[in-house]
């Protein structure tokens, strides 16, 4: 009878919800009058779930305590710091008779009614705890899921024979924990979520895509970083970039001893298009590269290349295609690496080890005995037939209803990217225009950022500013305060496009003297464009951001 009457004098919040989804233990809430950390319990969560669902654990975290699984959790063994008081969940979620998977929530004692989904990394299988942390300094519930597996991003053997373990990771674990843990949030602080966001990049910007082709009301606003959308194209065609470059010792193959040779002449000859010798490449597109400068026939023009690092015709040959598309007759497939991003091409096309491809292993065909010499055309025209695990967000026109209900989208990705090509990124912008609006209005809600020497997602080997706070550049614990603002920080410039109608023209991006330690300083900063505006430089100081303007 106590539990009945609690029951009727809960919020409109949970009178609204299905009783499927809330029982009678939803009382546990209402009944506190002090702050949330009081329920914060397994009990007190266990009531509000699904048949299908259960509490892992539930553990106040103090302020300025840290959370995470540490080394249990082998895709993000970093731990989430520097936090605010909290309460922090685990939700085991059945997604089939042999699957499920868990999601993490970050619930801090001072709620700002606003809701953050944060993504994950390549094939990384784990609750992504250190992103999370961002998003609670703000006041933001904050959840990520662990995609119903645990492995590290390179690890694929999980998805052997099972369509379901693939689903999970193509849309149904994200899709489920942001549905699951509104329900969670709304009911922890018996407050409807005012505002709702997400902030991923990589696989993470793929799953922030797919959420939102396949439910335009899940997200306000999306903060998306060098996203690995077209899986179906990428991920075959992974194999097609490395095939070019093997055997490994034969005339035409390119060792990684060659790269750095490689990056410097780029830099020789691209530097200075953007007005200043400064060591980083802002204009790809404006630089006419001469590959035969490599060459080691100085019949070819080459005064530079060192003699002992050069290139002979059959390595120049495939120097040329690696920079070049990759079509099937007339058919783009993908587009090629881009100049710039040859220091990370060990990861992506050039690699002293034989290589493997995980994807057309244990998602394509179920063979681990396949290997790269038995790569084909076919295999591409299969993954895009098949698209195992419905995980490539490709229904464009169904980001219109996401504008329609006036969401905002930031989206970043890195002119040195050598794991996910840049222009794939400006692929995708054109695919979403053509189905969704003529370009002029898809300014209106979309805005795409091109960073000048930002590899993937973070960091940089040229001292480019690359930081404004995307997931996966905290690693674990928040930025410079003084980076707090809409003008530096990507999330906080979207809450304010999203909320108050301040639309983003440009980001101030910051490299550090020591990225791996923020507190050391500032190196450069400098202003991300809106595309197709290109940084320009006035003159001055070219580490100072007032010094560059978007043209």
């Amino acid at each position: 009878m106590r539990l009945a009457r609690l029951l009727v004098n809960l919020s409109g919040v949970l009178v609204a919800q299905s009783t499927a989804t809330f029982n009678s233990d939803a009382a546990f809430f209402a009944a506190r009058s002090d702050k949330p950390k009081s329920a914060c319990s397994i009990c007190a969560f266990r009531g509000l779930l699904p048949k299908n669902a259960s509490v892992v654990s539930a553990i106040q975290v103090e302020a300025g305590g840290s959370y995470g699984e540490g080394p249990a959790n082998v895709a993000y063994p970093i731990n989430a710091t520097e936090l605010p008081e909290l309460c922090a969940v685990t939700i085991s979620v059945r997604s089939s008779k042999t699957t499920f998977y868990r999601f993490g929530m970050f619930l801090p004692v001072d709620w700002n009614e606003r809701f953050l989904a944060v993504g994950n990394g390549g094939l990384a299988g784990g609750i992504n705890w250190a992103d999370m942390g961002y998003g609670t300094r703000y006041g933001h519930a904050v959840i990520s899921t662990d995609t119903g597996h645990n492995s590290t991003a390179w690890d694929v053997t999980w998805a052997f024979r099972s369509e379901d373990k693939r689903k999970d990771w193509g849309y149904r674990a994200m899709e489920g924990s942001v549905k699951l843990g509104k329900q969670l949030v709304e009911a922890y602080y018996q407050k409807k979520i005012q505002f709702s966001y997400y902030s991923g990049t990589s696989t993470g910007g793929r799953q922030g895509l797919k959420e939102i082709q396949l439910h335009a009301d899940s997200f306000d606003g999306a903060l998306l970083g060098a996203p690995a959308w077209w899986v179906s194209h990428l991920s075959s065609s992974g194999s097609y970039w490395k095939s070019i470059n093997l055997p490994l010792g034969a005339p035409h193959s390119i060792p990684v001893s060659s790269l750095k040779t490689i990056a410097d002449e780029v830099m020789r000859q691209c530097d200075e298009v953007d007005g200043v010798k400064d060591g980083i490449i802002s204009d790809t597109n404006g630089c006419k590269f001469d590959v035969n400068a490599l060459a080691c026939d100085k019949s070819c023009a080459n005064t530079n290349a060192n003699a002992s690092a050069c290139l002979v015709p059959a390595q120049i040959d495939t120097l040329k295609t690696i920079y070049s598309n990759y079509s099937i007759n007339g058919s783009l497939i993908y587009p090629g690496m881009e100049l710039s991003s040859e220091l990370m091409w060990p990861s992506s096309v050039v690699s002293d080890q034989p290589p493997v491809n995980g994807y057309i292993n244990y998602f394509l065909l179920d063979d681990p005995d396949w290997i790269w010499e038995q790569y084909n055309d076919s295999l591409v025209a299969m993954a895009i037939e098949r698209d195992p695990g419905n995980s490539t967000p490709d229904d464009y026109a169904a980001m219109g209803e996401f504008a329609k209900r006036g969401g905002k989208m930031i989206m970043f990705h890195g002119w040195a990217d050598g794991l996910i090509v840049p222009k794939s990124s400006l692929l995708l912008r054109e695919f979403i225009a053509n189905a969704t609006a003529d370009e002029s209005e898809l300014d209106n809600w979309f805005r795409l950022f091109m960073a000048p020497g930002m590899q993937h997602s973070r960091g940089t080997a040229v001292g480019a500013p690359w930081y404004i706070a995307g997931a996966g550049q905290t690693r674990g614990r928040p930025g410079p305060r003084e980076l707090d603002n809409p003008k530096h920080n990507g999330l906080l410039a979207l809450m304010d496009w999203v909320e108050k109608g301040t639309s983003v023209d440009q980001i101030i991006a910051t490299s550090f003297k020591n990225d791996s330690d923020p507190a050391a300083g500032f190196l450069r900063q400098r202003p991300w464009c809106v595309y197709p505006k290109k940084q320009l430089f006035k003159g001055g100081d070219e580490k100072k951001a007032e010094n560059w303007e978007c043209t």
